[in-house]
Parts: C-alpha cells; structure tokens; sequence
C-alpha cells in the first residue's frame, strides 16, 4: 500500500464523514467502534462461502478470482479505514510486522509451517508488539 492508497482512504474517510485521527488515539467509543468493525468483518468473511459455493457450481476462474480479489480489497480497505480512525500509522505498523514474520525462520533460515500452512515461529522469532509499541509512543500515541 502506497501513500496514494492512504491518501485515498483519508479522502474517503472525509467524504463519508468518517472518523480520522492525525495521531494515534484511543476514543471513548473504541469498544463500540470495535464491535461494529468486527460485525462488519465477519459479513466480509461470510462472502467466503458464497465464493466456495461459486466454485462448488463450477464458475469460471475468472469469476472466482474476481469474487476472491473484490473480498480482499473490501477487507484491506476497510482495515485501512479504520485505521485512520484510531490515526495509526498502518503502513508501518505493517512493515515491523513483515520484519517479525521474516524472523520466524526456522535455524537453517527455512520456514516452518503447521499443517495449515500457518509459519510457526523459530528460534530468532520477536514479537513485534514492542516495536509497534515504540513507533505509536513515537507518532504521539
């Protein structure tokens, strides 16, 4: 995600009269807010099962791929949204997060995966909350 893409997003945010925090803050409504995201999210979700019922019909690639494509933009765009509300900086949150999961390899610098594809953790693994903590103190939150 770019800065175009976030500045598309705050755009958006300020067209639809959307909460948007210049720095991380946590609003009085957050456990509300947060309950609504989850509803939301889970209504995301649920159009998994209209894409596997898609492909139980035998649709074509092209409208499966497309049905997958639109589900996970609608999820990254409303994650990105709600972000802005809480005015965390997703972008870099993101990029510590990428560097932990980078730090899962396994000793011989192979990934390790559980039988559900999930990386499982190695022995150079940090969680990457401290770092996350440290950039959030750093943008005023």
């Amino acid at each position: 995600m770019n800065a175009d893409f976030a500045a598309r997003i705050a755009a958006m945010n300020a067209m639809y009269k959307l909460p948007a925090a210049q720095q991380p803050t946590l609003p009085a409504d957050a456990a509300e807010r947060l309950v609504k995201f989850k509803a939301t999210l889970m209504d995301e979700v649920h159009e998994i099962d209209d894409i596997v019922a898609l492909m139980h019909k035998g649709a074509a690639p092209a409208e499966v791929l497309t049905a997958i494509a639109d589900l996970l933009g609608d999820v990254i765009v409303y994650c990105r949204s709600e972000a802005l509300k809480y005015g965390l900086p997703l972008e870099d949150v993101l990029g510590i997060i990428m560097d932990s999961n980078e730090s899962k390899l396994g000793a011989d610098g192979k990934p390790i995966y559980d039988g559900n594809g999930k990386f499982l953790k190695g022995p150079n693994y940090w969680k990457p909350e401290p770092k996350i903590r440290a950039l959030l103190e750093n943008k005023g939150g």
